[in-house]
């Protein structure tokens, strides 16, 4: 059971700081059921989830986890998954981000940025499924790595790029 003042990840709203844990005073909510009353930390509004809920909750990485995610950067393999019928891209993208890890939204980043240079070298441009799927894998890994590295969400790409610059790759 998480705590009261803990951040974490929850689902894909990201990261949450746990407000309250009891019973929210809302009608037509489960009173015999506990509940998390989550601030989400790059939204406005309160979720309420139940503490035994399905919904993928997870605690927020270190400053080491996500630096060490970060080095390893360059030695991910990639993969470019192409599919004209877009229900099966979008279960395909659905699949990847299933778990909610730092690793699988860093490994659907690089995979959709290798797609779209294929594409680029095709004269084409990358497709609105894959674009919304990328942006929303990098606005959760952009968050939590804020969090875990004490910088501004928005700080987040540039200090990817100079890490890895520093390292040489």
């Amino acid at each position: 059971m998480y705590q009261i003042g803990e951040l974490i990840v929850y689902g894909g709203e990201g990261v949450c700081r746990v407000e309250e844990i009891g019973v929210p005073k809302i009608s037509g909510i489960n009173k015999e059921r506990q509940y998390y009353t989550l601030s989400p930390l790059y939204r406005e509004g309160k979720v309420f989830a139940p503490v035994d809920a399905k919904v993928f909750m997870r605690p927020v990485i270190t400053r080491d986890e996500a630096l060490s995610l970060i080095h390893d950067i360059p030695n991910m393999e990639t993969s470019v998954y192409e599919n004209s019928n877009l229900r099966f891209l979008n279960e395909n993208y659905q699949q990847q981000m299933q778990n909610y890890t730092c690793e699988g939204l860093l490994q659907l980043i690089r995979n959709t940025h290798a797609k779209r240079e294929v594409m680029i070298s095709r004269g084409k441009k990358l497709g609105l499924v894959d674009e919304r799927y990328m942006k929303r894998a990098e606005d959760m890994l952009h968050g939590e790595f804020a969090v875990a590295l004490g910088i501004e969400r928005s700080a987040v790409p540039q200090y990817i790029a100079d890490t890895l610059e520093g390292l040489g790759a």
